[in-house]
């Protein structure tokens, strides 16, 4: 089983600039997209003839984050949020559960220019975390996407002058994961491939991709249950059409 997570930073832009033609190249059987900018039926209009289920949730806010699954298999059933309304706005969940395992798409809060969203993050990472923990009770979960953290300094390549200072590379928001990963979850990619420098996101400013001046926003975390059956954890630099790159598992 191929999962994929991109977030394409607005899913209409996306096809427009050949997310059509990556999906049929990326062949998984899941696809799990970030900031479509969409709703509901502007989605599965955007991905209409690829040969998926969709199953998406959307903000409030007209064209702002969201987040949507694409499957070929349909799921024994899909959810949305986490059931707190303070979270609950912005369409940042999807979520699906197969026969042995939750699969949870998200799309992390930013935490604003000038770090003025820093304490909501922080709420919102210690609520996510509950959540996640209360699910792996009942069946190991697959969580995927833009976890909008770099968790070390391999995760990003100017640490020192963005430590503390940018949102995404903070000490609130790197204990975020790290608490999320002491509960019994594993960065796939970072366990298969220890010492790997590899990003997933680059500024459009400065030509940063060009130059690979980049973060690793996005991970695939995994219940250690689920471990032995992740045979490859990747990064997808060369698949363009977003300032997000695809990043993906694939399961025996």
């Amino acid at each position: 089983m191929k999962i994929i997570s991109f977030n394409v930073n607005g899913i209409r832009a996306a096809v427009k600039k050949g997310l059509h033609q990556s999906l049929e190249e990326l062949n998984a059987d899941v696809v799990c997209f970030q900031e479509t900018k969409a709703n509901t039926e502007q989605v599965r209009e955007a991905l209409f003839g690829t040969g998926y289920n969709v199953y998406s949730n959307s903000a409030e806010k007209a064209g702002y984050s969201g987040t949507s699954i694409a499957s070929k298999q349909e799921p024994l059933r899909t959810f949305v949020n986490m059931g707190i309304e303070e979270h609950d706005r912005e369409g940042r969940i999807t979520g699906a559960e197969f026969d042995e395992f939750y699969l949870i798409n998200v799309y992390v809060p930013n935490s604003g220019n000038g770090l003025s969203r820093l304490d909501y993050r922080k709420t919102w990472d210690d609520d996510f975390r509950n959540f996640l923990v209360e699910l792996q009770k009942q069946k190991p979960v697959i969580l995927c996407g833009d976890l909008n953290v770099a968790h070390t300094e391999m995760d990003i390549k100017n640490a020192k002058s963005n430590y503390n200072k940018t949102s995404g590379y903070t000490q609130v928001e790197i204990d975020g994961l790290t608490a999320l990963l002491d509960e019994g979850f594993v960065d796939t990619f970072r366990y298969l491939h220890p010492d790997k420098v590899k990003y997933s996101w680059w500024s459009y400013r400065m030509n940063a991709r060009a130059r690979n001046i980049g973060w690793r926003l996005d991970y695939f975390i995994v219940s250690k249950s689920l471990l032995n059956r992740v045979k490859e954890s990747f990064i997808l630099n060369e698949v363009l059409g977003s300032d997000h790159c695809p990043v993906g598992i694939t399961l025996s």
